[in-house]
């Protein structure tokens, strides 16, 4: 089952990564297929991520969101130390606190 694409391969990369790291496996087709546009629609050259065992349906769809809602968080500051951290940090670069939930 398709669960994913994009057209930025990094970010399909990151996004299988991952579901790697959740125990979730996935298979990447048109890795390659950008070569084919012109031929293609562009859209359909898109890098894929498909879903092996569609039991864990549900866990990598929240995991996708997750890392979606993520990727718009805004700047932070640490309620430890107060210094501001850039959206893409997890934890406090001054004092390591992690990112408040």
């Amino acid at each position: 089952m398709l669960i994913y694409t994009h057209e930025n391969p990094v970010v399909v990369a990151n996004i299988q990564n991952l579901l790697a790291m959740a125990g979730i496996e996935v298979i990447l087709k048109n890795e390659f297929a950008s070569g084919g546009v012109g031929e293609l629609a562009a859209v359909d050259a898109w890098p894929e991520l498909w879903l092996v065992n569609d039991s864990q349906l549900s866990k990598a769809k929240t995991l996708i969101a997750d890392a979606k809602r993520q990727g718009q968080r805004e700047d932070w500051f640490c309620p430890t130390c107060k210094e501001q951290n850039g959206a893409a940090f997890e934890i406090c670069w001054q004092c390591e606190t992690p990112f408040p939930t």
